[in-house]
């Protein structure tokens, strides 16, 4: 573990907190453009969420209707009626996005893919960086803003599904992290500049509140006039 993780980990609520949480709830809403692109728009714009962090598994609901849930797990993603009835599944699911691009439209069982594997990339993030097989790497400063933040490369194994093998966050002087590049490679490698911030702490956790996520030119700055995606969580609950 690098000392840069470490403090990190520290900022977020400590490691050994972290180890005793099994979920995290919340109300969320999801605006920017990526739900029109992909043709799926409204399913996902409000309502609630659950992640739990060690299993790689997430639900949001409703989803497609008002008493759905999706059920989100690396491997296999399905909707369900509330009281846990199967209605539709795809295994492997990450296989169904061979040859995509960015406007190649999204059903919802890849929709609910996506929201799925992103959310819990965000929610369990620091404790997940400590998994077996994440290796991380500290890199050089980075200023933005009148800001400067340390850079974390991390790498991540096919057990973790994620938007891309390798991410870079970007770390303030508390610890805490302020952004994360990627590429999304489901959609075409898209690549994303991806802002963190509302950081609450809840039962001695630090979650945040508010990510936006913009295209990121080839200069590593974000085109703030491209939103692709922005999150808003509410009513957050530590389980």
């Amino acid at each position: 573990m690098t000392g840069l993780l470490d403090r990190t980990l520290q900022a977020y609520g400590g490691y050994d907190r972290w180890k005793e949480v099994t979920s995290v709830t919340a109300h969320k809403r999801f605006g920017g453009a990526i739900w029109d692109i992909k043709q799926v728009p409204g399913i996902v714009d409000d309502g609630e969420i659950r992640v739990w962090i060690k299993d790689q598994r997430t639900s949001l609901w409703p989803f497609t209707g008002p008493h759905l849930k999706t059920a989100y797990t690396p491997d296999r993603v399905g909707i369900e009626t509330t009281d846990g009835d199967v209605v539709e599944v795809l295994d492997h699911p990450r296989a169904s996005f061979a040859g995509h691009t960015l406007q190649t439209p999204w059903t919802p069982l890849q929709l609910a893919y996506f929201t799925g594997y992103a959310m819990w990339t965000y929610t369990a993030e620091p404790f997940n960086l400590t998994l077996p097989g994440v290796h991380t790497e500290e890199g050089e400063p980075w200023s933005e803003n009148g800001q400067r933040w340390q850079r974390l490369h991390v790498t991540y194994p096919d057990t973790v599904a994620t938007h891309s093998p390798h991410q870079v966050l970007y770390i303030d002087d508390d610890g805490l992290i302020r952004r994360r590049d990627y590429q999304v490679d489901i959609a075409g490698g898209s690549p994303g500049a991806h802002y963190i911030s509302d950081f609450d702490e809840i039962d001695g956790i630090v979650v945040p509140r508010t990510r936006l996520i913009y295209v990121r030119d080839d200069a590593n700055h974000p085109i703030h006039e491209q939103l692709v995606v922005s999150i808003e969580l509410t009513d957050i609950k530590i389980d």
